[in-house]
């Protein structure tokens, strides 16, 4: 499966719900509505078109929200899923089930994460200081997001943390988190904010380049440089003083379109291409339809592929409206 640019669509991240149990300030308005629930796909639909993906190439997969794992049920979907991962010596088929979540649920769903097939997750967490964890996220108790954590370390899943990098607000405890994922065993992975969707304050605010922010932490951590790859944005260093891994995804700065491998569906069914881009594709209607079988839904995933935009036009500036006026909720990041 070829974009117009020769690229290979091989990950597909889905979200499963609009719906988060927290209000992050660079992903949701205080005042987020969601959508009805009649009009999300059910669980069989979206293991329907992941199958389809599948069948065209995709050997990745990712479940994303909002948070995706409180939408109920959705252990069946993983396990479904999961049930598609073949050996890596085949070749072809799912390779690989991951998800990322806030954390607050893997106390409950860890063992049944592991049970279902997902050996790798990404935990959503940007400070370790409980009163700026709660000004972040609005509603969220930094203890539930660390039990989660330990849940999933004990239940065998793989921990990286993702912490999108906020001007003022976190910018002063990166040491604090390379340090304590390097004693727990996790890896760590800085993110640029990004400009989708209208929320409280001024993104230009938040944002922080992070060739800057790795400059700082290389005057204290030896950084070198990693071939690791995930199979999505992330460029890796090696921390040496604790032989853990450090990620950057830098979509303003140094943004990685020419690489890009991967699609975005969402929990209504819209095929989006490119998460900075508006252009989408319907997959529901055809999903839905009667007289369109699997040959069908294949071809209208194909042409949407077709029109796959060379790269995104994220902007930061101080009178920069968002660059696509979705929800980073919306699209699953």
């Amino acid at each position: 499966m070829l974009d117009p640019f020769g690229r290979r669509i091989s990950y597909l991240r889905v979200s499963v719900t609009d719906r988060c149990d927290l209000r992050c300030v660079y992903c949701m308005a205080e005042d987020m509505t969601f959508l009805p629930k009649r009009e999300l796909l059910t669980l069989e639909e979206l293991e329907r078109l992941c199958g389809a993906f599948i069948d065209l190439g995709v050997e990745r997969i990712r479940l994303t929200g909002g948070e995706p794992l409180v939408r109920r049920g959705v252990i069946q979907l993983f396990e479904a899923l999961g049930r598609r991962i073949g050996p890596k010596e085949a070749g072809v088929g799912l390779r690989e089930l991951t998800v990322t979540t806030n954390g607050t649920q893997l106390t409950k769903m860890a063992d049944d994460l592991f049970r279902a097939g997902v050996r790798r997750i990404n935990v959503s967490m940007d400070t370790l200081d409980p009163q700026t964890f709660a000004a972040v996220t609005r509603w969220g108790k930094l203890d539930s997001t660390l039990d989660g954590i330990f849940a999933a370390k004990a239940a065998g899943l793989e921990v990286k943390i993702n912490a999108v990098a906020l001007k003022g607000v976190n910018e002063h405890e990166y040491d604090r988190m390379i340090a304590w994922c390097g004693e727990h065993g996790f890896d760590l992975t800085l993110i640029e904010t990004m400009p989708m969707g209208e929320i409280t304050g001024d993104r230009t605010d938040q944002y922080l380049s992070l060739s800057t922010i790795r400059r700082r932490i290389a005057e204290r951590w030896t950084l070198v440089p990693s071939e690791h790859r995930t199979g999505g944005p992330a460029r890796y260093d090696t921390v040496a003083e604790t032989g853990r891994r450090l990620g950057f995804i830098t979509p303003m700065t140094h943004n990685f379109c020419e690489s890009c491998n991967r699609v975005r569906l969402t929990c209504t069914g819209t095929l989006y291409m490119c998460l900075g881009q508006e252009d989408a594709a319907d997959l529901r209607a055809p999903l839905r339809d009667p007289s369109i079988g699997d040959a069908g839904l294949r071809d209208a995933i194909l042409s949407a592929i077709a029109r796959k935009p060379k790269g995104h036009d994220f902007v930061i500036g101080r009178d920069a409206r968002p660059s696509v006026g979705r929800h980073m909720s919306v699209t699953g990041g």
